[in-house]
């Protein structure tokens, strides 16, 4: 296989001579102002349900906190950025709420959750921003653990003139449901497959190519193995590849720690400021930062979803990171697969991830000045390098 030097910004269009066939391809690289304090304050969200719209509860006064946030449910009475992010999404319902449909408690007192932590209807909502043409092949971006879909706000509008691009929140994150763990979603990471699967179905009627970053990519590559008549392409940012990537870093393990981890996840600036600046070069501006933290500032919903998820994959992602290691490098593997890596990541080791790819012959992108959250350091950049991966693959 070729080895092609590629300098950043300028993807898929210069090459250095070939090597031996055995090395792999390498490239370098919401709110508006109440009147009445006590009003709770909506934005309504285009749903694909119930007359085509859905009151989805931003922010509200204290008085309708649920209690468990450092803000007891209130926001802001200002304008956010969370606002225009917000409107230009839709909800989506995918993935059966199972239970008892009980009120759901929290785990250390006992009391009643807020609207937030409560399972409603009979199907998940969750959160997309869509660009682009429907018509045109589909590409469905999928965020990393935590994060959201807003990540990918500087990768959509570059996607969106041959492709239809979708980015949403996972259940959990974001905007999208965040039911009380044991309330109808457990936040497993084989939750997460089946709910992935019934997400993608209602997305998308054909064939789609998926990306997805960070420690969200053995679930994605897991549900790729169950469907391989869905995927077009797979496309895996800074994924956990190596026995060295098994175990979460401090940062997130800490969310799954016995009671302090309950703690920590309450912490709007501990939940979302800091795994997004602590794993890369990743300078988050303040506009950006009231974005992810929004959910932390709501409810205490966020948080306690954090936690579960957090716990999930310090038991389960070693199991994962093993079978995606396997799919990956079986010979009837038939998906065209890249990895693509921020080499200042400084939670995943890049020792042993090119000799992964040399193994299982699939393509590596290296961006250099990219961290862990490509998508966030080089935005631009990573949609030009998906465009250039896909128009090789001839799907426009």
């Amino acid at each position: 296989m070729a080895v092609q030097t590629i300098q950043p910004q300028t993807a898929f269009l210069h090459s250095s001579s070939p090597k031996a066939s055995s090395s792999v391809r390498r490239f370098r690289f919401e709110l508006v102002n109440s009147s009445s304090f006590r009003k709770c304050l909506k934005l309504r969200c285009r749903s694909s349900s119930n007359n085509g719209e859905e009151d989805y509860l931003l922010d509200a006064p204290v008085q309708v906190g649920d209690g468990f946030s450092f803000s007891g449910g209130k926001y802001s009475e200002e304008p956010s950025p969370s606002d225009e992010w917000f409107k230009q999404g839709r909800t989506v319902k995918a993935h059966s709420i199972l239970g008892a449909r009980e009120k759901a408690k929290d785990p250390i007192f006992g009391l009643t959750m807020g609207a937030g932590s409560q399972a409603t209807g009979d199907f998940f909502r969750w959160f997309c921003v869509e660009s682009g043409n429907a018509d045109n092949p589909s590409v469905i971006l999928i965020h990393g653990f935590p994060s959201q879909a807003y990540s990918y706000r500087k990768v959509l509008p570059i996607l969106a003139k041959d492709y239809h691009a979708t980015a949403f929140d996972w259940l959990g994150f974001g905007f999208s449901d965040k039911p009380q763990p044991g309330y109808g979603f457990d936040y497993t990471l084989d939750e997460y497959v089946s709910s992935l699967e019934s997400l993608v179905n209602e997305l998308a009627a054909g064939k789609v190519s998926l990306v997805v970053q960070g420690y969200f990519s053995p679930v994605v590559v897991k549900y790729a193995s169950l469907h391989l008549e869905k995927l077009n392409n797979l496309i895996l940012i800074n994924p956990p590849l190596t026995a060295k990537h098994v175990k979460l870093p401090s940062t997130l393990s800490a969310f799954s720690n016995f009671l302090l981890g309950e703690i920590f996840s309450q912490d709007p600036l501990r939940a979302s400021d800091k795994p997004l600046t602590s794993c890369g070069p990743y300078k988050m501006k303040e506009k950006d930062a009231m974005v992810y933290r929004r959910p932390y500032l709501t409810s205490g919903s966020s948080g306690f979803a954090l936690n579960a998820i957090s716990r999930a994959m310090k038991k389960g992602l070693k199991t994962y990171v093993e079978d995606m290691q396997k799919i990956l490098r079986d010979k009837n593997w038939k998906v065209q697969t890249t990895i693509c890596w921020g080499q200042r990541d400084r939670w995943l080791s890049y020792d042993g991830v090119e000799d992964f790819c040399k193994d299982s012959n699939h393509t590596l992108i290296e961006v250099p000045r990219a961290g862990h959250h490509v998508q966030e350091d080089c935005g631009e950049e990573l949609g030009q390098i998906i465009c250039g991966i896909l128009r090789k693959r001839n799907l426009i």
